[in-house]
């Protein structure tokens, strides 16, 4: 077995793609996007007879509290082949030390169990003390109909689907460079208003441009009148569609226009082959006081499954240089409330 970077887009996304689990984190184009913002990105494969059996992609943040690299949703691999495991993780330090950094934050694409928590440990990892993309999702199982869908939803959630649908409300999906300038312009409008730091336009038109090129992402627009309502920004890869964004007027909210957005962007995934929705971060639903709490319990109104992930761990390369690491993260957890 050998650990090589890889070159090859196609070979890439057909291996992660190959399995059920994947999406867009580890996909091709996601890191496209990172190195459009100057980051440096490693991509690496573990070959077995001139086969990809394993790949995970990374990229480097620097930051005041120490250089360090992040691996979202990965590796992926057969987690039940410890020799292969072994090998990606001596790969990954060997890579994080070359590149300088004081440690490694892997969160796995991998369910939450006693076993996986366990398998952290035994690599010689920590839980992280603060997340790496979502650890706890609302899914969506494709491979229903519609139809079987709607009745696991709520009633609450059928009956904006039939607000909605009295007021006229015209759907479109595109990718059009008009779409992502509407998208930013309500983004920071709905963050005035939910009181959360936007995105920046560049960030957003940057990623969307990634994905746009190997014909991965729509943004959904909901409008009355011709006034942008919702937007959803989709992001279909592999088995998975992810709604990545999503942003809503005032207006929107009143004529319950999100619902619509949803239900178009699945009858897509289908076609697709997508088999799974993934609707993304959910808090528990006691925790009443969290700022997640009200869009949990709209994706919870969708009838979803709860999908756990192993949470992030760090793989430490320089233990002095983490330990201030590690009290900036829990200090800004703690005021973050996150």
């Amino acid at each position: 077995m050998k650990l090589i970077d890889v070159e090859n887009k196609a070979q890439w996304d057909e291996f992660v793609k190959s399995h059920e689990e994947a999406n867009f984190l580890q996909s091709w184009d996601f890191y496209e996007f990172h190195k459009s913002r100057g980051k440096k990105v490693v991509r690496r494969a573990a070959m077995e007879d001139e086969k990809i059996v394993g790949v995970y992609a990374g990229v480097v943040e620097t930051a005041k509290r120490g250089r360090y690299m992040a691996i979202a949703g990965g590796p992926i691999i057969d987690w039940k082949d410890r020799k292969l495991v072994d090998a990606v993780f001596d790969d990954i330090r060997e890579q994080g030390l070359k590149l300088g950094c004081v440690f490694v934050r892997v969160r796995p694409q991998l369910e939450l169990s006693n076993k996986s928590l366990k398998l952290m440990n035994d690599l010689g990892l920590k839980r992280a003390p603060m997340y790496l993309s979502v650890e706890f999702a609302g899914v969506l199982d494709l491979k229903k109909s519609e139809e079987e869908i709607l009745a696991g939803a709520s009633q609450g959630f059928r009956r904006k689907l039939r607000k909605a649908a009295k007021n006229a409300i015209e759907i479109t999906a595109d990718t059009e460079d008009t779409s992502i300038k509407e998208f930013c312009k309500l983004e920071k409008l709905h963050a005035e208003r939910q009181k959360y730091v936007a995105f920046s336009g560049d960030f957003l038109k940057k990623q969307f441009e990634a994905f746009r090129k190997g014909g991965e992402v729509l943004v959904y627009t909901a409008r009355k009148d011709d006034e942008v309502l919702a937007q959803n920004f989709m992001i279909f890869y592999g088995p998975e569609a992810s709604y990545h964004y999503g942003v809503s007027s005032e207006l929107g909210t009143k004529y319950s226009a999100a619902p619509l957005l949803h239900m178009e962007a699945m009858e897509e995934a289908r076609k697709r082959g997508c088999i799974r929705y993934n609707l993304w971060g959910i808090v528990e639903p006691d925790e009443t006081s969290h700022r997640f709490y009200g869009v949990s319990e709209f994706k919870r109104s969708f009838g979803c499954s709860e999908l756990r992930y192993t949470p992030a761990h760090d793989m430490v390369l320089k233990p002095l240089s983490y330990q201030k690491t590690k009290l900036v993260e829990t200090a800004r957890k703690r005021i973050r409330h996150v």
